[in-house]
């Protein structure tokens, strides 16, 4: 199984930033353990295995490591993409290059491939779980790695919510206290953007469902509410906006979900916790 990543892969310019700070404060002056054990000049073969089973993510980005640090470095069995995903114990990749390029830049290398694919692996789960709900992710990312990780979770099924607080309106809570309510928040984004941009709006109560409604929202969050409570506020908006869950919504709960006619599902965790993928990288 292949996922097609929905997203834009993060930019050359990107890319290379995120190396050269990632080598900047790894190897800083140079790995001192490395260059008194490896002759600079010896050539090695290693091998990248993956553990557990995972949607790969980041290969790109892990070969550009190695070749930032040695230009004729070569990559063997390059069989892989982003998107795939790879039962346990397989062999993703193979690097012939310098013994040293090879050492110093395994550990920034290792640690992108297995953040994103971890990213993209928990979103799998999710989005299996959930379907046919469309599972978003959150702008609860790492400070700087945005672009990274919302890929992450294109490359495992899931839609990237908004980017940033400049490309969609979402009305939040302190938005609707520092407004006076729902609709006097709704309609004086109305006005700023005559009538031009979708709006969401975030609920807490049934009755704040209610005002949504009234506001003539185009989505409705439902945040951190009860299941029951889920199922009635869609009963109420009956079609008449789209709806979002949210809030702290476990993998456990996606099953029962799944059968209530939403649209979709924000996941925090998908970003903000999920479990590194178990990969290693190791010299013949």
């Amino acid at each position: 199984m292949k996922i097609i990543p929905g997203n834009k892969v993060p930019s050359k310019e990107q890319i290379d930033n995120l190396i050269t700070i990632g080598l900047d404060e790894d190897i800083g002056l140079g790995d001192i353990t490395t260059r008194s054990i490896v002759s600079s000049d010896a050539i090695y073969v290693a091998e990248i295995m993956t553990r557990e089973n995972i949607i790969l993510c980041g290969l790109y980005i892990f070969k550009s490591v190695f070749s930032q640090l040695d230009p004729d470095a070569s990559f063997l069995d390059d069989c892989f993409s982003d998107g795939d995903y790879i039962k346990s114990n397989t062999k993703i990749l193979g690097i012939k290059a310098n013994g040293v390029a090879l050492l110093e830049g395994e550990r920034v290398a290792l640690n992108i491939l297995q953040r994103l694919s971890g990213i993209a692996s928990l979103t799998n789960q999710y989005a299996k779980k959930a379907d046919p709900i469309q599972i978003l992710d959150t702008r609860k990312t790492t400070p700087g790695l945005r672009s990274f990780e919302k890929y992450a979770v294109s490359c495992g099924g899931g839609k990237n919510h908004r980017f940033g607080l400049y490309d969609a309106i979402l009305i939040k809570d302190n938005h609707i206290k520092a407004s006076g309510g729902i609709i006097h928040a709704v309609n004086k984004v109305k006005e700023s953007h005559n009538n031009s941009i979708q709006i969401e709006v975030e609920t807490t109560t049934i009755a704040e469902v209610r005002e949504a409604i009234e506001a003539k929202s185009d989505i409705i969050m439902l945040d951190n509410m009860s299941i029951e409570n889920i199922k009635k506020a869609v009963h109420i908006i009956d079609g008449r906006a789209r709806t979002e869950v949210s809030g702290s919504i476990s993998i456990d709960q996606l099953s029962m979900l799944s059968k209530v006619n939403i649209d979709y599902i924000s996941i925090g965790a998908l970003t903000h916790s999920p479990k590194a993928s178990d990969i290693s990288m190791n010299f013949l």
